[in-house]
């Protein structure tokens, strides 16, 4: 939901979620250019997991007047709601054999941590903090999920196992933290940071040594999302107040820009081959998920409707 603001605005917006308890829907695919200048559980019941011969989305959207987790299939078919609550959950990540999704949510007041099955049963709380608990990324293994907290005192990165225990802290920096996102084998984590300035994409060890900047420049990036084979990472960067999605090589080198469009691209998930990016666009006059060819060529619509999609989030076997 918020991966789509810098990270000044998020600082700002994770704030004010803090100070209230309310289900406050704003605007989050609109993207208003002053915000993004910144920018071991049960397996699921076998009717719940998504077969080895399909892929499935997971995405974000207040159609239903409330913003909820949904699913649908990779051709934007066969579209589920998986949360009913009256706070707002967003930001899903499907756990690597597709039978959980974790997700945030706004039902105990402040932003925690949370899992379903991926039917949408089975809700459980993992976090439990009066700070904030946000952007939940599940380890190739799925044994442990990265996500970013303020529980002490700052936006930063920890993991914890996937049943909600064994809380490490992996960064520990006054700057902001965010977007944390595993890489293919497990051995290296991404993530968005201001430690120099701009927000840039970092990469770290899992055990939050090693900490490497990939992208630099006067330019705010975010949202990075590691291709399959480990070789790329694509992620949003604001032209101006234009937030368009690039691809640069794990090691820092050949930055690609994939869209080129004077309205707002953002949040872009791999699919499981590695062949297709899903993002999330407003070049149809709204906030829409669509998908194109890992070259930023072919860009199809996956999804059709007035209220807000977004926060996709691919789960497929190649």
């Amino acid at each position: 939901m918020w991966r789509m603001l810098g990270l000044g605005a998020l600082a700002v917006v994770a704030a004010l979620v803090a100070g209230c308890g309310g289900s406050g829907q704003g605007p989050a695919g609109t993207a208003p250019s002053a915000l993004t200048s910144v920018l071991t559980q049960p397996l699921a019941p076998a009717g719940d997991l998504p077969s080895s011969s399909t892929e499935s989305i997971a995405f974000v959207s207040n159609r239903s007047g409330n913003t909820e987790v949904h699913t649908m299939d990779a051709d934007g078919s066969a579209i589920k709601r998986l949360t009913k609550d009256l706070a707002v959950d967003w930001d899903p990540a499907w756990s690597p054999d597709g039978s959980t999704i974790a997700f945030c949510s706004m039902r105990t007041v402040n932003s925690e941590i949370f899992v379903m099955s991926s039917g949408g049963a089975g809700v459980t709380q993992l976090t439990d903090n009066p700070a904030i608990d946000l952007n939940p990324a599940w380890s190739p293994d799925g044994t442990r999920i990265a996500f970013v907290s303020t529980r002490r005192g700052n936006h930063d990165i920890y993991t914890m196992k996937a049943g909600g225990t064994g809380i490490r802290r992996l960064t520990n920096n006054p700057a902001l933290d965010l977007f944390p996102a595993w890489s293919p084998d497990g051995t290296k984590i991404a993530f968005v940071s201001n430690r120099s300035g701009d927000a840039s994409i970092y990469v770290m060890k899992a055990d939050g040594t090693g900490v490497v900047r990939l992208t630099k420049g006067t330019v705010d990036d975010s949202a990075p999302a590691w291709s399959p084979d480990g070789t790329r990472i694509a992620f949003q960067r604001n032209h101006s107040g234009n937030v368009e999605i690039h691809a640069i090589g794990a090691d820092g080198t050949g930055s690609t820009r994939l869209t080129h469009n004077p309205t707002l691209d953002a949040e872009p998930t791999w699919s499981p081959d590695g062949t297709r990016i899903a993002f999330v666009s407003n070049r149809f006059g709204n906030s829409e998920v669509c998908v194109m060819d890992a070259d930023g060529t072919g860009v199809t619509r996956l999804t059709h409707n007035p209220a807000i999609d977004e926060s996709p989030a691919w789960w497929g076997i190649p």
